[in-house]
């Protein structure tokens, strides 16, 4: 069953078209990566899936109910991390998360809780004066009450160093080894690349693709750079590698390294043509293109 599916989804604002006709299905127990450039229309899909705003028509529906007739029902089983989370100066860490057990109905302990997400020693401090780093370990911490079997993840990245950054990514491959279903939401890029089983971008609030990572690579027909030492470079072998179909530049730098960009599955091709050509390959390294790469090519053009 799909932990999220939105199906012809449209919202306005005005003059604003938010959503256009967005089509997404989340499977049960996956950690799903959510992209698209500023204004796309990232925040109105969380909304629209928080209920937090209506849709003015289009099914949407979480962990197998209807996000708006039983709002209730879908957020006693979602933890939320919402973007620009904000404190209640005069509360404890501690007494945030009693806060959030309580209205759970959750049997969690406060302190483990805090512990998990590194904030053992400010438990008993004031969250006035925390971090922007500290804010959002303490805003996780509270998501996680109840062992949710969805959790909605907004910039989970934003003011965490790189440490916390890591700790965050451990929590998110947890929860999905639990069982849970992980919406990420995220700019940080190699966040999503590194924790998320497949990811959609959202383009001017149309889906413009959804894969995993190398399925989005090679649907994109973004190009591998292969740098290629070889012991020397006879005549030709530059030519033989251009030849090869699917190569779209070979660069030589110094006197014994080219670097080709080429379609990922000739790799191979290019090799073997530089040994015909007579060039001993000693050393060779590959480079996929990137979600950046990649994010770049699907949304290229949108306003």
């Amino acid at each position: 069953m799909a932990a999220i599916e939105l199906a012809g989804v449209e919202k306005r604002f005005g003059d604003v078209a938010a959503l256009r006709g967005l089509d997404l299905e989340v499977e049960e127990g996956e950690v799903f990566g959510f992209l698209g450039p500023n204004g796309a229309g990232k925040s109105t899909t969380i909304n629209v899936l928080l209920d937090f705003v209506r849709p003015d028509s289009g099914r949407v529906e979480v962990l197998g109910r209807d996000a708006g007739r039983d709002s209730v029902a879908v957020r006693e089983r979602t933890g939320v991390l919402p973007e620009g989370f904000d404190v209640y100066d005069r509360l404890t860490a501690r007494e945030h998360l009693r806060f959030a057990i309580e209205s759970k109905n959750s049997a969690a302990e406060p302190d483990d809780l805090l512990e998990r997400v590194g904030l053992s020693d400010a438990a008993g401090r004031r969250a006035g004066g925390f971090s922007t780093g500290m804010r959002q370990r303490l805003a996780l911490a509270m998501a996680l009450v109840g062992e949710p079997d969805l959790l909605i993840l907004d910039e989970p990245s934003a003011g965490l160093d790189p440490n916390g950054a890591r700790e965050m990514r451990e929590i998110v491959r947890a929860e999905r080894d639990r069982g849970a279903t992980v919406f990420f939401s995220s700019h940080i890029l190699g966040q999503v690349e590194s924790v998320c089983d497949r990811v959609g971008i959202l383009r001017d609030g149309e889906l413009v693709a959804v894969d995993s990572v190398e399925g989005l690579r090679e649907r994109s027909g973004a190009e591998t750079t292969l740098e290629i030492d070889v012991e020397t470079l006879p005549d030709g072998a530059v030519e033989a590698a251009r030849d090869v179909e699917g190569v779209s530049e070979v660069r030589v730098e110094g006197d014994s390294r080219l670097v080709v960009a080429c379609e990922g599955d000739v790799k191979m091709a290019v090799l073997e043509a530089l040994g015909s050509a007579g060039a001993e390959v000693e050393d060779f390294t590959t480079r996929e293109a990137s979600l950046e790469d990649l994010f770049a090519a699907y949304t290229e053009g949108s306003s």
